[in-house]
């Protein structure tokens, strides 16, 4: 019996004549997963938004009502190319890498802050020009510091767990990306990369005690900062009562929360808000879900944080999975991607919703953004890669005990054969 017929068998329908095919999973078969549909179905929702959101203010402006819907889309091509680049990379190489990610993070905010390199937009310096794009720094920075953190604590995991050694370099680096952030001025972006990396300090064993104090004094410290500040003061006191000044600074969300009660149950239809026609500012970015909650209504809006539910959940499983194989760094990274997603749908929803103080932040894959949208799709990128080779290992082992079988398969008639002669 030859090697190649004792496999066969075993494999069963698997079975391809070229063995090493075996060791390549069904690529269609990974894009059909139910992440996969969940975030087509996302990003199919998110340019039908752009476009109904954005209609009235682009034609108003640009004399073409399809201006930004047109942009979304190319931002959106460049965003799935992003994806495929990403997705092309091995886990190993990310890991081994991520230094020069956290270098690449650290001069993107640091150069975005010199007159003349970075573009102020409604007081913030936020954006780098790079050719005809328009790039946000933060957001790359949050890819890079994903990766970065996630090598780092794979590398001190034991230790953090059980001496909590490694730690303080850990805050170091992250505090100097929070005062960056905090010079351009972005907040936001600040608070969703705090959250993200104290959650993967606690995920790879940091003491609770530990976990609690410094929850505690970054609260502490966000809060002073927040109070400070004249114009997030102004925030704070806005929210606490947006009709009190609802034609000043609660103009916004004043006109957000006219949106969710136009909405209703049902909605009014897609298409038919009133309120993107020039009276809610920021209706395709910041405040897309407000013209959601008034097109589609509550249950509309219930469905898309359901959809964004899913997806966390899905994240969430692949995490648990990488776990159960020993595999940190891929572990690090999907529960890392879940939370920065969580965050993000959070700090959005609640701010249109009239739920958090008024913060810039886009909805993922929903909002127009070209920098938050290819943000979002390279995080997809390596969902997609740690899929690719946790099939990869499923389908080398399942070969290996196929061979190892057929091995001894082949081996016990030889064995029987050799001792008949012997006799």
């Amino acid at each position: 019996m030859s090697l190649a017929a004792a496999i066969k068998p075993m494999l069963g329908a698997q079975w391809q004549p070229d063995l090493l095919a075996q060791l390549r999973p069904d690529v269609m078969q990974l894009l059909s997963s139910r992440l996969v549909f969940i975030w087509l179905a996302l990003l199919t929702f998110g340019v039908v938004m752009v476009a109904s959101s954005s209609i009235g203010f682009a034609d108003t402006v640009y004399g073409d009502g399809w201006y930004f819907a047109r942009r979304h889309l190319i931002f959106l091509c460049m965003g799935l190319t992003l994806c495929t680049g990403v997705a092309l990379v091995p886990l190993m190489v990310w890991q081994k890498y991520a230094w020069v990610l956290l270098l690449l993070a650290f001069l993107l905010l640091a150069f975005v802050l010199v007159p003349g390199i970075g573009r102020r937009v409604n007081g913030s310096q936020r954006w780098l020009v790079v050719g005809p794009l328009t790039l946000q720094a933060s957001e790359v920075a949050k890819f890079c510091l994903l990766v970065f953190f996630a090598s780092y604590l794979t590398k001190r995991a034991q230790e953090l767990s059980q001496q909590n050694k490694g730690l303080l370099r850990a805050l170091s680096i992250l505090g100097v990306f929070v005062v960056l952030l905090l010079l351009e001025p972005d907040f936001g972006s600040s608070v969703v990369i705090v959250a993200m990396v104290m959650a993967m300090l606690f995920f790879v064993g940091l003491r609770l005690w530990v976990m609690l104090a410094l929850c505690l004094v970054g609260g502490g410290l966000f809060t002073s900062v927040a109070l400070l500040s004249p114009y997030r003061l102004q925030r704070l006191v806005t929210y606490l009562d947006p009709w009190a000044d609802q034609f000043n600074t609660g103009y916004q969300l004043t006109q957000s929360l006219i949106a969710f009660g136009n909405g209703q149950w049902f909605g009014q239809g897609l298409g038919n808000s009133i309120q993107k026609m020039m009276y809610l500012p920021e209706s395709h970015t910041d405040f897309v879900f407000a013209v959601v909650a008034e097109e589609f209504g509550l249950v509309g809006g219930v469905v898309v944080i359901a959809f964004f539910g899913a997806l966390i959940v899905e994240l969430l499983r692949r995490c648990k999975q990488r776990m159960a194989h020993n595999d940190c760094f891929a572990a690090l990274l999907m529960f890392g991607i879940s939370v920065l997603f969580a965050v993000q749908v959070l700090i959005n929803v609640g701010v249109a919703s009239g739920f958090l103080p008024t913060k810039g932040l886009t909805l993922p894959f929903v909002s127009y953004g070209g920098s938050s949208l290819m943000l979002c799709c390279a995080l997809m990128g390596l969902v997609l890669r740690v899929d690719w080779e946790s099939e990869v290992q499923v389908v080398r082992s399942t070969v290996k005990t196929a061979k190892r079988r057929a091995t001894k398969a082949v081996a016990k008639p030889a064995k029987r054969a050799i001792g008949g002669m012997n006799d």
